[in-house]
């Protein structure tokens, strides 16, 4: 069909399958599946509160609220009042999220759980007569019009919030519906957060184009993914840790995952290890693929065809990308097998940053294509790996963290000359991180574990890194940079005995 939204394609299920289940839950949760009808019509009558609360087309919804299938219908009821969601992690702190809501100048913000579960309760009674908004129909919205701010950095500068557009969700969640293979008989096993754009976006989307199942979860536990997948589920969509995790459980057989056609990975790289060893216990192999929130996905490993470990694929139909030679735009393109900077083009590329129209000069080249800070290559057959990370970026459990962030806390902290944060190798969560501080020397010599915790009264839990070290300077080059690489060769030893003594 010809949609301009992804809400087009909910109001077409809605119409030609009302009875078919768009939303499932465990028997435990004790819900009654929520068909694509009764999702629209909630949908409809939560637009009327928004709208009746002064919300139009165009202004911006601030969320911070609990993962679950209420945050999901926010997300579409803000679309379908024309109006555009901001998703903020709940794990932020006060001041991180007062930083991100001044940003976004919203007209409604809902924080916390008893906020969004009033304004639930509100849409219930509400059949929007008095607000300018029908709750049959959505606000007609252009591709080009915003849909989502999804922001990408932390407390330190100013945050950058990626503007996305209706067109870039509808353009890859059809194109991701294709490439994948979904049909309306798919139940795809959601345990990802959904204040994210893979919870969110990637895995909502891709179901409602198809007119599929989701089977929320609500979080990643292990025993209920296995329930799950040895029930209902034909797809898991998940982050490298999930299946490090299920690989822990015995009750992760050959068995469970034989009813299950797909298993894909996205938001932090997937060992060769993991790989491996996952194919050894199920027979499947990890469909790999890489995306970012300015861009949503770009490549993906084939549905039928050889997937590689450690390469995310190729290009999405209709997006191009290239490598670009040390990431320096006066070297020109990398040759095969060349590492550089990511550049890609697209439908499913942002138009820039909110309020941020300067940024187009530096994100974007003069032929308009964007550079991800990604470093990666290409083989002779286009296949895409990803090498590095030109952006400092540490992915922890499918959650970025930003060194800069951590460090301009840390240096303010008593006894802190100067730090840097690093991220290490970690079987579970991918990456997590190590500080490393110098002292001041006037004043008595930090204690390591008294700076974590003053991290963790500061930052959210998942940016604290997990151990911290003194050390009597930072490894620098000839222009004065930290050279990182040095400290996590400097640090291995000590990373892995601290891990292990844990």
């Amino acid at each position: 069909m010809n949609a301009s939204t992804i809400l087009d394609h909910l109001v077409a299920h809605a119409t030609a399958a009302p009875d078919a289940p768009l939303f499932t839950f465990p028997a435990e949760d004790d819900r009654a599946p929520i068909p694509f009808a009764r999702a629209a019509e909630l949908i409809g009558r939560l637009a009327t509160v928004l709208t009746a609360d002064g919300v139009a087309p165009g202004d911006r919804v601030v969320a911070q609220v609990p993962t679950g299938v209420e945050s999901v219908l926010l997300c579409l009821a803000t679309q379908w009042a024309g109006a555009v969601f901001v998703p903020l992690n709940p794990a932020l702190g006060t001041d991180e999220t007062r930083l991100l809501v001044d940003d976004a100048d919203p007209t409604v913000s809902v924080i916390g759980a008893d906020a969004l579960a009033a304004l639930v309760e509100a849409a219930r009674g509400h059949d929007g007569a008095s607000a300018g908004v029908d709750p049959g129909r959505p606000a007609r919205r252009g591709p080009d019009d915003p849909a989502a701010i999804i922001y990408t950095s932390g407390t330190t500068g100013r945050p950058k919030g990626a503007i996305v557009t209706h067109g870039n969700l509808v353009s890859n969640a059809e194109t991701l519906a294709e490439t994948w293979g979904f049909t309306r008989d798919d139940v795809t096993v959601h345990a990802l957060p959904t204040f994210h754009a893979h919870g969110l976006f990637v895995a909502v989307n891709t179901a409602v184009v198809a007119g599929s199942s989701l089977h929320l979860l609500g979080r990643f536990d292990a025993d209920r993914v296995i329930d799950a997948l040895d029930g209902p589920g034909t797809v898991l969509m998940g982050v490298p840790t999930f299946y490090g995790r299920l690989l822990a459980s015995d009750r992760f057989t050959r068995q469970v995952a034989d009813g299950v056609r797909l298993f894909i990975s996205g938001s932090a790289p997937l060992t060769e290890k993991v790989f491996g060893e996952f194919e050894a216990r199920t027979g499947h192999r990890i469909l790999e693929r890489y995306g970012m929130s300015e861009t949503e996905m770009i490549a993906s490993n084939p549905l039928h065809g050889e997937r590689v470990a450690g390469s995310v694929g190729f290009p999405l139909g209709g997006v191009q990308v290239r490598i670009r030679r040390d990431d320096d735009p006066s070297l020109g393109l990398a040759e095969v097998d060349e590492p550089g900077g990511i550049e890609v083009r697209g439908p499913n590329v942002f138009p820039g940053y909110w309020q941020m129209p300067e940024r187009r000069t530096t994100d974007f080249t003069d032929d308009g294509w964007f550079r991800t800070g990604d470093l990666g290559t290409l083989d002779h057959e286009g296949r895409l790996r990803i090498v590095g990370r030109a952006k400092d970026l540490i992915i922890s459990g499918g959650e970025n963290v930003y060194p800069a962030e951590i460090e301009g806390v840390l240096d303010q902290l008593p006894g802190v000359s100067e730090s840097a944060v690093i991220g290490m190798p970690d079987d579970d969560f991918g990456e997590l991180g190590l500080a490393v501080v110098v002292a001041d020397p006037a004043a008595p010599e930090p204690d390591p574990a008294t700076l974590l915790a003053a991290l963790g009264d500061r930052l959210a839990h998942f940016k604290v890194p997990r151990v911290c070290v003194v050390a009597d300077e930072l490894p620098r080059n000839a222009m004065g940079k930290v050279t990182k690489a040095v400290l996590q060769q400097r640090y291995t030893d000590e990373w892995v005995r601290v891990r292990a003594d844990r």
